[in-house]
Parts: structure tokens; sequence; C-alpha cells
């Protein structure tokens, strides 16, 4: 069997496996031990590259950042977040609508998860919203969107994966990010404002009472700058800010503000544990995956024909990774997409002189994007099943939706610098840039 019938096999019998309910990493995994019974590789060695794809230190990072988010949600601190962000913009049009961006704004920086920020705002936001006459469909459609924040800024895990897969700066990624993510939040809140229901309009805080909400959720509004402030000052790697945030939470802001929750700990540190367990077995099958499609020279057929559209033009070659990403993340989620495609990422990267980290931001746009897509669109499912409504009225009200992230996909595009300019003045270091040999400032590629 040739190696282009065997790749439509394993990719066939990927789709169908997950289009008929199996987990995306055993799918994934079927179709590379099938594809394997046609090659003269051992399956053995293929387990071996089970075990190689998540054998990364920057990995470590995840698990740490999930149990972030999984203590601040289950100890119920974020409803200071909250009670700040109604206070900032609960007396806009739209007032709850225009709280739940902000607060995913917030919440974003803390969590690096779109599935956290999902359970998080359903949670809190759903009830009070249909209390204020907001349809089901939009409040889901509305909090899909806003979760895919969460991908963008620091400390996003499909950054850390995609920095740990591609060898790509995770700090430049980091912020990178930030623009972007703001340019989405910003998006939402114009689309609220103009668009969306009025809603109720609460009164605007008075100065003292936006000081009492900012001073009441100031120790929580903490932990971004634990996590980004001490990797990009040197002093932690993103694991061990990781482990500073958890141990700042356990020892600091629990004890101060939920004392009775330190009994239900260990239920968390399981929970986390659990969730953990999701992304890393997808990442193991998915690079065991990308790793036959290299094999099968997969990559280059695909780059081939990039090039052959694209040139070496930058522009033509992001604008066609968009396009292929946005049908990928259709099918699958982010991670598998970003471990699966790497190695035709790098090789157009290389191919337009297109800086690493420019290019890894404009695809995790796109590929938070895919979380609110159909058929898979998993933000979106989830936020239709917590606010029970169906998935086609969410899809429906989440189409406008859709022209904010076109036009921060193609702004991200077309003005890298706009994407590069916080990575080169706040941590030069992380997207390649020197000392200039006469000691007057950086110099940067």
């Amino acid at each position: 069997m040739n190696n282009a019938l065997i790749l439509g096999l394993m990719t066939g019998l990927f789709l169908v496996l997950g289009y008929s309910g199996v987990p995306v990493a055993f799918a994934l995994m079927a179709g590379v031990f099938v594809g394997t019974l046609f090659t003269p590789i051992s399956l053995p060695s293929i387990v071996g590259q089970l075990f190689n794809g998540i054998d990364s230190e920057a990995l470590m990072a995840i698990p740490f950042f999930l149990l972030v988010g999984e203590l601040m949600t289950s100890a119920n601190i974020v409803i200071r977040i909250v009670n700040l962000s109604q206070a900032l913009v609960g007396h806009m049009r739209g007032g709850l609508a225009q709280v739940v961006t902000v607060f995913s704004m917030f919440f974003s920086g803390m969590s690096g998860s779109s599935s956290a920020d999902v359970a998080v705002l359903s949670r809190t936001m759903a009830k009070p919203m249909a209390q204020q006459g907001y349809s089901p469909a939009f409040v889901a459609a509305l909090i899909a969107a806003a979760s895919t924040i969460a991908n963008m800024v620091p400390p996003s895990i499909m950054a850390v994966v995609y920095g740990a897969i591609g060898n790509v700066s995770i700090a430049g990624l980091f912020l990178g990010g930030i623009v972007p993510g703001v340019m989405i939040g910003l998006g939402l809140m114009i689309y609220c404002y103009f668009f969306g229901p009025a809603g109720f309009r609460r009164p605007r805080a008075t100065l003292p009472q936006l000081g009492t909400a900012t001073r009441d959720a100031g120790l929580t509004l903490f932990i971004p700058v634990i996590l980004l402030g001490g990797i990009l000052s040197g002093w932690f790697t993103p694991t061990e800010a990781g482990v500073v945030a958890v141990a700042y939470i356990l020892f600091i802001v629990i004890p101060l503000l939920n004392r009775g929750h330190l009994k239900n700990l260990p239920r968390d540190f399981i929970h986390a544990g659990m969730i953990y367990t999701l992304p890393m077995i997808t990442i193991a099958a998915a690079s065991a995956f990308g790793w036959m499609l290299a094999y099968l020279r997969g990559p280059i057929v695909v780059a081939g024909w990039i090039e052959h559209f694209a040139g070496d033009d930058p522009t033509k070659i992001m604008f066609a990774l968009v396009a292929l990403f946005v049908i990928v993340g259709d099918f699958i989620e982010p991670i598998p997409a970003i471990v699966i495609f790497m190695p035709v990422v790098n090789q157009l990267t290389e191919i337009g002189g297109i800086h690493s980290v420019h290019m890894g931001v404009v695809l995790i746009i796109t590929l938070a994007f895919g979380l609110i897509t159909p058929p898979y669109g998993l933000a979106l499912l989830m936020a239709s099943k917590f606010v029970d409504t169906r998935f086609s009225q969410a899809l429906r009200a989440s189409l406008p939706i859709y022209v904010i992230f076109f036009v921060t996909i193609a702004i991200a595009i077309f003005l890298p610098d706009l994407i590069l300019w916080l990575p080169k003045h706040v941590f030069p270091q992380s997207v390649g840039c020197f000392k200039a040999p006469d000691g007057g400032g950086w110099i940067c590629p």
C-alpha cells in the first residue's frame, strides 16, 4: 500500500471513529496503529513515540495552570472578580453581557483554559442573565466566544503546547497573545453594546464602591502578576510560575478568603489531575499520529501545496495556514492539531521568513476561533449544554461574532509589529533580540 493510501486510511479511520463518539485520543491511536500495520515500523516503536510526545519539561506547566483554575473555581473566589467586573462595566448598555466579557478577560489570566472559563462563566453568569431576559442562545454564544480569550493571554495552555512542540519561546507567545486577546475582548464588548440585548443597566458604581470591589478582588488579581511577572523577570520558568501561583492560592488566598474550603483541597487536586490526563493523552496520541504523518511524508506534501500556491510570500503563506487550520479546527481539537501539523508550520515559517512567535500567535487565534465553529466547536458545545439550549441555536447566535475573529486574525497577519511590540519591549530575549555590542539597547532580527 502506498503512502497516500495509508494516510487516507489513518485520517478516515480517525474521523469515522471520532464522529462515532470515540474520544479523540483513542481515535487518533486507532488510526496510527492500523496505519502502522502497513509499514515496516513496529508497534512497540509507535508505543514509544506515545511516551516521547509527552516527554517535555515545558508541558509540566499545564497541571499547575489547571490546578490554579480549579482552586479558584472550587473555592468560589471568582465571585470577587465578578463583583469587580460589575462595578467596572455593569452600568453600560448590555449590562451582564459586558460583565461576562470583562470577567473572562480577568479569569483568563489565571486559568489558561477555555473549558475552565466556560464552566465558570456558565455557573456564575448564565442564571442571572436568564433572569434578566437574555436568550439562552445569546448567552451560550457569548460565553463560548469570551472563553476563547484564555487561549491567547497568559497562561494559555495552548501557547505552552505550541511552544513546547514547536520549540518557540513560550514567554514570547504569552506576550504576543495579549494584544489579540484584548482585541477579541473589546470586540465582544462593542458588539454587545451596539447589537446585543440592552439588558438591565445597574447604576454606575461610585468611586468608593469601585475601590471596595478592587480591594476585595486584589488578592486574586495578583495571580496573573505572579504568573507573567515571574516568567518575564526570569525568576521562574512557566512550570515554576505555576507552582508558585498554586502555593500562593493554597497558603494565602484560600485561608484568607474562604478558610472553610481547606477540607475540600484533596478533591480539587484529584479533579485537576483527572482534567490533566485529557490533554496529555491527546498530546501523546497526536504526537504518534504526527510522527507517522512525517514518516509518510505527509507534511512535505501539504507544505508543497501551500508553497505552490503562496510561494515565499509570508502574507499568502499565513493566510493559507489560517485557512488550513480553520478547516482542521472544525474537526480536531486545537492541541492535537498543533502537534500533528507542527512540521508543516515549521517548514512554511522558514520558507516565508516569518517570525516564529508571530506565526504562533496567529495560529493560536485561529485555533481558538475553531472552538466556536461547527461541527465540533468544543467551547460552543459545552456552553450550549451548560446553558441548556440547542447547539444549532447557539451557533446561529454566534455567527455575527465570527466577524470579530476574522478582523483580529487579519490585523494579526498584516501587522506583525503589533503582535511583536510587547515581546520586544518587555522581554526582548523572547523574540530573539540580543544586546547591542556597544550596550546601547537591543538588536532585534
